[in-house]
């Protein structure tokens, strides 16, 4: 199989392209994104700060930019914490997935590659996130298609910044399962940081329900008791919880045309028949922190799941 050729670029010049970064009228900071405080904390340190005080942290050879990855259950908001960052960087954001860049034809997908990196250099400040990466950085012992090898490097090749200057870059990959994740992507230099989203804590949970219920029609809501009662929810639970709802009294009212509003009583109701998302996540998750947590690079899992075991009932019967 021959090796695609390859295309010259000019950075600053980007070429025709499909990527493009989100509108700023949708950018969001930190203040939109509920709870999450110690997240907020390390991702200020780690990642915003570097762009904001360029000058003191060259002064200690540290440069804005480089490769972060976002770990999670499902639901618990890698994407909208991504764009946050971005935000709190003022920097453009492109969000991708891997079925943009992936493609049947041979080549195709390197180009693709080269597309996006270009056009991010081009509009530095700029952060580019990748969703489900795992899908093009697993493991190599489980990938099913030896073809993606060259995708694969080229892919490395741009994250080194091998042949551009990748200062103000920030590549974010968010994987639900980062175990599967090669070491080729995790080394120095690649995705080396690392952040844990969990589920939203007691306070994040308030703070979701009070966004999503602020605009419905809805009696005096005990926010804090809903929050306390939705243990290990994430948001897409909880947005779920409140479709849910909202669904239901437009039935009723439609069934008997009378109007009315949601009650604590609603929520309380609808709640009783719904279940976390998170839990298979979270028990898989102990598994892989008691067993393969060697280098340490899942102690904030650990910690988290120490204070916050998972409490789903593990099924008896025969096999």
């Amino acid at each position: 199989m021959s090796t695609p050729e390859k295309i010259l670029v000019d950075a600053n010049q980007p070429q025709a392209t499909r990527f493009e970064p989100l509108s700023p009228k949708y950018w969001i900071t930190f203040d939109q994104v509920g709870g999450l405080d110690e997240l907020k904390r390390q991702a200020r340190m780690k990642i915003i700060e570097p762009f904001k005080n360029p000058a003191l942290f060259k002064k200690f050879n540290k440069s804005a930019g480089g490769g972060l990855l976002l770990y999670g259950p499902p639901g618990c908001g890698k994407t909208y914490f991504a764009r946050a960052i971005a935000g709190e960087c003022g920097a453009a954001f492109f969000n991708v997935s891997i079925h943009d860049i992936l493609d049947m034809y041979l080549g195709n997908s390197e180009k693709n590659i080269q597309s996006l990196f270009a056009t991010a250099r081009a509009q530095r400040p700029a952060v580019i996130f990748i969703d489900e990466i795992d899908a093009l950085g697993r493991k190599r012992e489980l990938m099913r298609h030896s073809g993606l090898t060259t995708t694969i490097n080229h892919f490395l090749s741009e994250l080194d910044g091998v042949e551009s200057d990748n200062e103000n870059l920030l590549i974010i990959g968010a994987t639900n399962a980062p175990w599967d994740v090669d070491a080729a992507f995790r080394r120095p230099g690649r995705f080396d940081m690392t952040l844990f989203v969990p589920p939203p804590d007691e306070v994040g949970r308030e703070q979701i329900l009070q966004g999503l219920l602020k605009d419905l029609p809805m009696d005096k809501i005990d926010y804090p008791a809903l929050a306390q009662a939705s243990i290990n929810f994430s948001g897409a639970d909880i947005k779920g919880w409140v479709d849910q709802v909202s669904e239901q009294i437009l039935e009723e009212i439609l069934e008997t045309g009378q109007e009315r509003n949601i009650t604590q009583t609603d929520m309380h109701q609808a709640l009783k028949n719904r279940k976390p998302s998170t839990l298979e996540w979270l028990e898989s998750a102990k598994n892989v922190v008691e067993y393969a947590n060697q280098s340490g690079v899942y102690d904030e899992l650990a910690n988290y799941l120490e204070q916050n075991p998972p409490t789903k009932k593990r099924k008896m019967g025969f096999l």
